[in-house]
């Protein structure tokens, strides 16, 4: 379900983060836990859901998380996301994950990880309440919310295939 022409542009919610990573994080070959940059995106898909919502959204699921570099000790690590896709409750949240040695900072960025994650936005009983639409301004925002539409489709036809499994046996 798109809501393009009815919502709020990605950049209204988008939110970057930046943190310095200590070895109070890191595993023992020197580089940082997988699960401290989860729950750092997770962390800032909520603040992006949050503020696109107007209001409390919890995290429903992660849709997929890609690490493609490992994080060190001492790096400052950024993350960058924005609202790609909204429902009547659910939005789906990109984040992307950035690095950079803090003794370095000619170095440029090292993209280390993406991920997408599913929030439902909630009212004060918990139950799930009405979000606005996104409206992309930018050929990549519509790209984004295409890419979204797909990844969604694929949530719900894999659980209808695992429900429809259950069922059977």
């Amino acid at each position: 379900m798109s809501t393009t022409g009815r919502g709020l542009p990605p950049a209204f919610g988008r939110v970057s983060l930046g943190v310095v990573m200590s070895a109070r994080e890191a595993n023992l070959l020197g580089n940082i836990h997988g699960g401290e940059i989860v729950k750092l995106a997770d962390s800032t898909a909520g603040a992006v859901a949050q503020r696109h919502s107007g209001g409390p959204a919890v995290t429903a699921a992660l849709d997929e998380m890609a690490f493609l570099a490992p994080v060190h000790v001492g790096d400052i690590v950024r993350t960058y996301a924005q609202v790609n896709w909204a429902g009547r409750s659910s939005m789906e949240i990109g984040v992307r994950v950035e690095a950079q040695p803090w003794d370095e900072p000619s170095r440029e960025q090292l993209h280390v990880a993406s991920a997408y994650f599913v929030f439902v936005a909630i009212d004060a009983e918990g139950r799930a309440r009405d979000v606005p639409g996104v409206e992309p301004q930018s050929p990549d925002e519509v790209r984004r919310l295409h890419e979204a539409e797909i990844r969604r489709s694929h949530r719900l036809a894999r659980r209808a295939e695992i429900e429809a499994a259950r069922r059977e046996s």
